[in-house]
């Protein structure tokens, strides 16, 4: 199984999936695409879940000390995270030339809630790193995997890779990616809400707090929820009309908190970009995304919401 990705002339990033029947297709996919970028003196991370991970290191032998390695089951829980947290964060520490990396960031356990999440994140990784040289390789699980998402892999990579070789993509349309799973969230049954203005965000505060702790979250993770509620509905009052619906539920062992208002997000990116540390403003979303275990978003003309996920 070849990982040699051609077509960098062209443009200089490159997005290939990589379809795995089993363990020895896995490695025979990702070893050589390692120690290739090592033996061009390229930075290289992989990001795999752990259960990948360990074969992976052993297969890389010592090389294995020189790649940053990474479970992508902690590092991108939240899909959200990774483009700025995992991806950029590799790539912009080593921006004099080629960078490689293997993100795998959709696996069989996966939730259905996290699912959407995970294909967007794929899209929105061409426009994140649309010009730059970096090589992106994202394995996926042929035989645990469900049709929907091979295809929805088909369409967010340009380039298909499998133990029959290399070949372009014919699906390949991450913008319609995008659009197919922008869709409204379903409401909840049963949800405390609260119209949150610039007149009663100490309210929201406290509902955030009381809710999360009747919920039996830890106290490191009721000031984390405190502190994404008051980023979501500041972020409403300033942005999206002066004010945003709150609500707050308990479902599947998780917090989740939405907010709703009139704003409409344009960048696709947004909460993605990674901020330099002295900058204060437009790190709300950032937070957001770093802070929370599942961040799910359906914007659109005069209307947005944010459900964000706390585990318990």
């Amino acid at each position: 199984m070849s990982t040699h990705v051609e077509g960098r002339a062209a443009e200089p990033f490159t997005h290939p999936a990589l379809f795995y029947r089993d363990a020895d297709e896995y490695l025979a996919g990702t070893v050589p695409f390692v120690r290739s970028g090592l033996a061009a003196g390229e930075p290289v991370a992989v990001a795999v879940p752990g259960y990948n991970l360990a074969p992976l290191r052993a297969g890389l032998g010592a090389d294995a000390d020189r790649v940053l390695l990474m479970d992508m089951t902690t590092a991108g829980r939240n899909p959200g995270r990774i483009i700025p947290g995992v991806l950029r964060a590799f790539a912009d520490s080593h921006p004099g030339g080629p960078v490689r990396i293997i993100g795998e960031p959709i696996w069989p356990d996966r939730s259905d809630h996290e699912y959407p999440a995970c294909v967007q994140h794929e899209a929105l990784i061409n426009l994140a790193f649309a010009g730059r040289d970096v090589t992106i390789l994202c394995p996926y699980d042929t035989r645990n995997l469900t049709p929907v998402v091979l295809a929805d892999a088909e369409a967010t990579h340009p380039v298909l890779i499998d133990s029959a070789g290399q070949r372009t993509s014919p699906a390949y349309d991450p913008e319609a990616v995008i659009t197919a799973y922008n869709q409204p969230l379903p409401a909840p049954a049963d949800a405390a809400e609260l119209t949150v203005d610039a007149a009663n965000l100490a309210q929201a505060r406290e509902l955030a707090r009381t809710r999360a702790r009747h919920a039996g979250l830890s106290e490191d993770q009721v000031v984390d929820v405190e502190l994404v509620v008051t980023e979501l509905v500041t972020n409403s009052i300033d942005h999206g009309g002066g004010s945003g619906r709150l609500r707050i539920w308990t479902a599947d062992a998780q917090l989740v908190c939405q907010v709703d208002d009139q704003g409409t997000l344009t960048d696709p990116l947004a909460g993605r970009h990674p901020v330099p540390p002295d900058q204060h403003r437009n790190r709300g979303l950032l937070l957001v995304n770093h802070m929370s275990d599942l961040v799910r978003l359906h914007t659109g003309s005069g209307s947005t919401a944010i459900r964000v996920h706390f585990g318990f």
